[in-house]
C-alpha cells in the first residue's frame, strides 16, 4: 500500500482489481449457465388409428362347477369306529353302509328293554281274566298296561340311537378321500368322508346387476370348461337366479345345469358367455391405454404432433379391448404405448403405427 499526495492511503493497481472482479463474475455466470436444464427430447410412443369394428354383445363371466349333490358324512353318534368302508374315488349306491360306531352299550340296553317288555306283557295277560270278573280294579290294570307302552317306547328310542351309529350313503355318488381310520374315536364334528354326485353337473356364476336382465330361467349360455381351450364350448341351461344381489359386489348369482352330460371336476373354473343383444359397429382400443381416475377415464390422442388428454366413456369390456362410446371418433390417433411418459399439450414422437391386433399383443 502506498500513500498518495494528500497523505491518504491508496491502492497501487486499481485496474487489476477491477479485472479480477470481472473474471469472477464471468465464471459465476458460466456456472449458472451450466446448471440450467437442457431441453428434453419428446417421449417416443406407439399409436393406433381408430376405425369402427364389429362388437358382438357377448358378456363374459366367471363361474365354478358344482356337483349335483354334495355332502360331508358326519357321524350322528359319538364313539369308536368299529367298521369302516370308504372306497375312495369309487361309485356307491344309496344306503351302502360306510361306517359303524361302537353300539354294544345300546344293544345291551335294547335287550334289557325287550326283556322288560316281555315281562310287562305277560303280567297284563294274567290280569285280563281277573279284570273281567272284577278280581282287580281298573287302576291296577291301567298301571300294568302303561308299563307295556313305556317299554315299547324305550325300545323305539334305543333302536333310533343304534341307527345313528350307522353311517350310510344318502344318495348314489362317488366317495371322496377317507378322513379317519378304523378304531378312531369320533364325534359329530368329525368328517368320515365326502360324497358327490358328478352326473348332471351344475355351475354357479356371477354377473353385474345391470346384466341380470339379459339372463333368465330357461335361457342357454355358452361355457368354456378349460380356460386354455376357448374353441371348445358347452351349453348350459339356467335353472335359478338368486333374487338378492351381493351387498358388497352388487353381483347376481346364477345357477345353470350343464347339458349333454358334460364331464368336469366339481370346483373347476369356467368362463360363461351370453349375448347382450345384436352386434354393432363401434371403436375398440386396448385396455392398457385407458387412464382411469376417480372422476373419469381418459385416452391420449396425438394431434399436430402433441399429446391431447381426452375424457372418454367406455362400453363393453372384452378380453383385451374395451369399447369407446364417447370421446373418440373414427380416424383419431390414440397412444397405446408410452402412455406414462406423455404430457398434455406437449410434443410426442410417434415411433410406429400399429393395428388393433398388434396393440393387443404388446399389452
Amino acid at each position: 500500500m502506498l500513500h498518495n499526495s494528500s497523505g491518504k492511503p491508496g491502492y497501487k493497481y486499481p485496474f487489476y482489481f477491477a479485472l479480477l472482479i470481472s473474471v469472477c463474475l464471468f465464471a459465476c455466470n458460466s456456472k449458472e449457465k451450466d446448471k440450467s436444464p437442457q431441453k428434453q427430447p419428446p417421449p417416443i410412443v406407439d399409436v393406433i388409428v381408430t376405425k369402427p369394428q364389429v362388437v358382438t354383445n357377448t358378456i363374459e363371466a366367471n363361474g365354478t362347477v358344482v356337483a349335483n349333490e354334495y355332502v360331508e358324512l358326519h357321524p350322528e353318534a359319538t364313539g369308536r369306529i368299529t367298521y369302516l368302508n370308504v372306497p375312495e374315488g369309487k361309485f356307491i349306491t344309496r344306503g351302502t353302509v360306510i361306517a359303524r360306531i361302537n353300539d354294544e352299550d345300546l344293544v345291551a340296553n335294547l335287550n334289557k328293554s325287550k326283556a322288560a317288555l316281555k315281562l310287562a306283557q305277560d303280567y297284563v295277560e294274567r290280569l285280563k281274566p281277573l279284570l273281567s270278573v272284577q278280581g282287580i280294579n281298573q287302576a291296577d290294570y291301567d298301571v300294568a298296561a302303561n308299563a307295556v307302552i313305556s317299554n315299547q317306547a324305550d325300545i323305539q328310542y334305543t333302536e333310533a340311537l343304534i341307527d345313528k351309529t350307522v353311517i350310510r350313503a344318502p344318495f348314489d355318488g362317488v366317495v371322496g378321500l377317507r378322513q379317519v381310520s378304523i378304531g378312531a374315536y369320533v364325534s359329530n364334528a368329525d368328517i368320515i368322508a365326502t360324497m358327490q354326485q358328478v352326473n348332471n353337473l351344475k355351475m354357479d356364476f356371477t354377473v353385474p346387476e345391470e346384466y341380470g336382465k339379459f339372463v333368465s330361467t330357461g335361457s342357454t349360455v355358452q361355457v368354456t370348461l378349460d380356460a386354455t381351450n376357448d374353441t371348445l364350448k358347452h351349453k348350459a341351461t339356467v335353472i335359478a337366479i338368486e333374487p338378492q344381489a351381493n351387498t358388497v359386489t352388487r353381483n347376481l348369482k346364477i345357477r345353470a345345469i350343464l347339458q349333454d352330460n358334460t364331464k368336469a371336476n366339481p370346483g373347476a373354473f369356467v368362463k360363461v358367455y351370453f349375448e347382450q343383444g345384436e352386434s354393432r359397429q363401434s371403436i375398440l382400443v386396448p385396455t392398457n391405454c385407458i387412464i382411469p381416475s376417480d372422476i373419469n377415464k381418459q385416452l391420449i390422442l396425438v394431434k399436430h404432433g402433441k399429446a391431447q388428454f381426452t375424457d372418454v366413456t367406455t362400453g363393453v369390456r372384452l378380453q383385451s379391448t374395451v369399447e369407446i362410446t364417447k370421446g373418440v371418433s373414427a380416424g383419431d390417433t390414440v397412444v397405446v404405448t408410452g402412455v406414462l411418459f406423455a404430457k398434455d399439450k406437449k410434443p410426442v414422437k410417434v415411433r410406429k403405427v400399429l393395428n388393433i391386433q398388434q396393440a393387443k399383443e404388446n399389452q
